[in-house]
This record gives structure tokens, C-alpha cells and sequence, in this order.
């Protein structure tokens, strides 16, 4: 861990060395202009370091939420710097290919100002566009669907990662939404919480007041395992009244007719529990629709072949940060929406929280509410 928080901090540092170089440098500002973008680097870079001490649990977020909130969201300006930086290279590069460098500089004080400005305009903009969960209604028709559980609505909730920058009123915020709309069942696909139970498990606590009469379901994330304590997780997740689904399928019941839900756990450290497609779909009845929970959209390649209905998925964010959901492309196949994956139909939720920087641009956070219909 300490290895890992060096390599971190090392590359924080290059990358703020770096732009404090191409940004305030490079194009000659004044030196009272060069030492306070120097010290406002510095200081974001103390925060940025302070911030992943808090999301990993090595302090407590109690009091120092608002800490965990700059050094996080400073990340954001971080990233956008950094985008910033490379297309005015790009822009500049030519100049510098027909020889004409006495270009450079001029061109480096128009557009130098203009990325900082754009990054923190798109910051805050991401801020504000993360601060609000909304809806995403979707319909999914199958046959298979009885007709007596035609209409059946489905909540799923993922990725809240509550804890360093978020604390219980966000979960009571999700929990409000969730019940304000009245679905049969909940469904969790994992990252509910960063850190420790001991630390961030109290934050969680309104998920026990979820409603929904077939009951509310869940799997583990990445997140969960990460924490280091994922089967404290889970068993806290069941005092709240959650039923865990560990590579198992439980059958629905009601006077309108029958679904299974299936549920595997992450695959993140190898763990001797991972998923297992054949444990958590084993004897499920073909003629009966079936649910299949997965926190990555990927794990359905574990599914194919199995009959599987619907996967519900989160973890991608959506990107989160564009363009950051390029680079989440080249891990799983799907980034949000309904696409098909083999021949499992997967929805990804862009999640309601955010990991990191609270802030979300182009992937505003969502709660999907599915609604089954036979036709």
C-alpha cells in the first residue's frame, strides 16, 4: 500500500510539475503570475493526497468530508488541465514542424488561459451535473414475462460510493427517489460504499428503508472488495435488510406468476468466491424469465449460452469524465444502456454516485426503473 500511495503521489506531482511548466511557464508569464499558480498546484496537490488517505480509509471521513470534497474535485481540475494542456500541444505542434516557433509563444497566451478557464468551467459544470440523480425509465419486453407480471417495475440502484465526499443524507436522497416510485422489486449492483464498515458503514443505513413488496436484492462491486472487508460488507448489507446473492438464484413467487434472480459476485483479487456462472445459474427453468445481477457489464461473457434473460449491470459510470469513456470502452464492451453482450441482453446504469471527484460530465448519474412487459 505505501509502495502504491509513493507511486501515486509521484505521478501527481510529474503531472502538476508538468502543467505548471506548459501552462504558466512556457508561455512567460510574470514571476508573481508563475509562484501563485505554483502554490495553488501545490496546495491542490496536498488536498489530492489528502483525499485518497480519506477514500482509503486510512482517515476517517468524520469532519473532513469537505477535504475529501477538494482534493477530489481538484482531481477533476487535474484531469482537465491535463486535456487541455495536450490539445493546445496539438495546436501547437505545427508551428514548431514549419519552423515557425516565434508562434509558440503568442499562441501559448491565448491558450493557456483559455484551458484553465474551461477546466474549471467544466468542473463546475460537473458538479452541478452529479449532484442530482434522476429517473431513467426503460422497458424490456419478453415473452417470457407472465402476464400477471406484466408491468412489474424494477429499481436498480449502483455505484454510490458513499463515504468520503458523500455521507447518509445522499443515501436518504437515493432511498427517497427510489421509493417515490413505487417499484416491486430493488436491485444493488455493488459499490455502494469506499472504506471500512466501521467508518462509513452508519452511511449506508437509510438502504434499510428501501420498499418494495418482492423484496430487494443485491451483489457485491469491486469496491466491496477493495475495502478489504467485502463479507463484512455483505453481512452488514443483510442487517439492512438486503438479500445478498452469492453465485445463487432465488425463484420469485407471486399470485401473477414467477421470475428468478441470479446473482455472482465481482471477480476483483481473485478471490476463491468469484463469480461462477454455472453455481449461480444452476437448475434455473428455462420457461421462466430470469434476472441475472453482475456488477460489470463484462461478466456476461460468464452467462452466455445460459439462458439469461437480463443482466443488470453498473460499475462504468458512464464515463464519468469525458473523455475518460474511451478508455472504459477498451475494458468492458458495454458504457451504458441496453446493448446485447453474446446473447445476454445487459443494461448498464451510469450509477447515482460518483467514485472519486464528484463530479460527472456528459454521464449524468441515474436510477433506472425498468418496467417488464410480456408484449
Amino acid at each position: 500500500m505505501s509502495v502504491f500511495v509513493a507511486v501515486v503521489a509521484g505521478l501527481l506531482a510529474l503531472v502538476t510539475w508538468s502543467l505548471h511548466r506548459r501552462l504558466f511557464v512556457s508561455p512567460g508569464w510574470p514571476y508573481a503570475v508563475r509562484r501563485a499558480a505554483a502554490i495553488v498546484l501545490a496546495l491542490g496537490w496536498v488536498a489530492a493526497l489528502a483525499a485518497f488517505a480519506i477514500q482509503g480509509g486510512v482517515v476517517a471521513p468524520d469532519g473532513l468530508r469537505w477535504l475529501a470534497w477538494l482534493g477530489m474535485t481538484w482531481l477533476a481540475v487535474v484531469w482537465y488541465l491535463l486535456v487541455g494542456a495536450l490539445v493546445l500541444g496539438l495546436v501547437i505542434l505545427p508551428m514548431r514542424l514549419v519552423g515557425r516557433t516565434d508562434l509558440r509563444r503568442p499562441a501559448l497566451r491565448i491558450g493557456a488561459p483559455a484551458v484553465v478557464v474551461l477546466a474549471l468551467g467544466t468542473t463546475a459544470y460537473g458538479l452541478w451535473e452529479a449532484a442530482e440523480p434522476s429517473v431513467t425509465p426503460v422497458t424490456i419486453t419478453n415473452d417470457l414475462v407472465p402476464e400477471g407480471l406484466d408491468g412489474l417495475r424494477i429499481a436498480l440502484i449502483s455505484d454510490l460510493h458513499v463515504g468520503p465526499v458523500r455521507d447518509e443524507g445522499f443515501t436518504r436522497r437515493i432511498v427517497d427517489l427510489v421509493n417515490a416510485q413505487q417499484p416491486d422489486l430493488v436491485v444493488i449492483t455493488g459499490d455502494v460504499a469506499d472504506g471500512s464498515v466501521s467508518q462509513v458503514g452508519s452511511d449506508i443505513a437509510p438502504l434499510a428503508d428501501l420498499s418494495a413488496p418482492l423484496g430487494v436484492f443485491g451483489v457485491d462491486g469491486n469496491h466491496e472488495v477493495i475495502s478489504g472487508e467485502p463479507d463484512r460488507w455483505l453481512h452488514h448489507w443483510e442487517d439492512l435488510g438486503i438479500r445478498v446473492l452469492r453465485n445463487e438464484s432465488v425463484d420469485v413467487e407471486t399470485e401473477g406468476g414467477a421470475l428468478t434472480i441470479a446473482g455472482m459476485p465481482d471477480p476483483s483479487g481473485n478471490r476463491a468466491d468469484g463469480p461462477d456462472a454455472d453455481k449461480a445459474l444452476a437448475g434455473v427453468d428455462p420457461d421462466v424469465f430470469t434476472l441475472l445481477l453482475a456488477h460489470r457489464p463484462s461478466m456476461a461473457e460468464l452467462a452466455k449460452g445460459r439462458g439469461v434473460n437480463l443482466q443488470l449491470s453498473g460499475h462504468t459510470h458512464g464515463g464519468q469524465l469525458w473523455p475518460f469513456d474511451y478508455l472504459v470502452l477498451l475494458q468492458e464492451p458495454v458504457l451504458e444502456g441496453l446493448a446485447p453482450v453474446g446473447d445476454v441482453p445487459v443494461l448498464t446504469t451510469r450509477g447515482a454516485g460518483a467514485w472519486g471527484p464528484p463530479v460527472r460530465v456528459l454521464a449524468p448519474p441515474e436510477i433506472p426503473v425498468i418496467t417488464l412487459r410480456n408484449h
